[in-house]
């Protein structure tokens, strides 16, 4: 069944993206005359709601705790302390996270700023928030890679020697970092990177952030996609209802 949100292989995001990925390829055919038409074209593909495919954010106090639930006495805790405020202030991509080098870490107009590689290598420089900043700083003292403007920002703690400075953290591993400090601070619900992004994206609109700003900040090509992380016309306070005076 369309939309089973028991099973990813049949969500609607998925349905319509595989269905628009056939019909391109069967256009391609048909172009050079492999096929004699495009029996896709026309096929109703399914409706996405406001909602559907949302990723899970989470609240304020389940952040708080999650930017708290790393040990900050070891390396291991100082750096993870310094991933999750990197995520939850500026909401990156895991993979813009991954491939933070520390020269990437930039002063700019007497800010510093990330240098941030998005999708399409499109760059962006993204202001760093005073928690994080202080978080990596305190990280990169302890790890003794700080020197190295081409190491990357984030690195593996096993095997930490000098041959190794090069060597950043793999996707997957910031993935369970993630996951696991979430477990520990009771987050049960679907929570992934992505959620911290979600979350910053949310929390920025809420505190009335202008979209635009919030696109750019995210890197989003276009303010549609931004739009789905705006969760204002959803909130019963900020209701019409309340508008009515007579």
């Amino acid at each position: 069944m369309l939309g089973t949100k028991d099973d990813p292989h049949y969500a609607i995001r998925t349905v319509k993206r595989n269905m628009a990925t056939i019909s391109k390829f069967l256009e391609m055919l048909c172009d050079n005359k492999i096929l004699e038409i495009n029996v896709v074209q026309g096929v109703e593909r399914p409706k996405l709601t406001a909602n559907e495919g949302a990723t899970a954010i989470i609240s304020c106090a389940q952040a708080n705790d999650l930017l708290d639930a790393p040990d900050p006495k070891t390396l291991k805790g100082k750096r993870d302390r310094a991933i999750i405020a990197t995520f939850l202030f500026h909401a990156l991509r895991r993979s813009e996270l991954c491939d933070l080098k520390i020269k990437d870490i930039q002063e700019r107009e007497g800010i510093k700023q990330f240098r941030v590689l998005g999708k399409g290598s499109k760059e962006r420089y993204v202001p760093c928030h005073p928690v994080a900043i202080t978080r990596i700083n305190d990280y990169l003292l302890a790890s003794g890679h700080g020197y190295e403007q081409n190491a990357p920002l984030f690195r593996p703690i096993s095997n930490n020697t000098a041959s190794n400075i090069f060597k950043s953290m793999a996707p997957n591993s910031v993935y369970e970092l993630v996951k696991y400090y979430g477990l520990k601070v009771g987050i049960k619900k679907d929570f992934s990177t992505h959620s911290l992004r979600a979350t910053a994206a949310t929390n920025a609109l809420n505190n009335r952030e202008d979209i635009r700003k919030v696109q750019h900040w995210l890197g989003h090509a276009a303010v549609s996609t931004t739009a789905m992380y705006d969760k204002r016309d959803h909130r019963p306070e900020d209701s019409p209802t309340f508008r009515v005076k007579y």
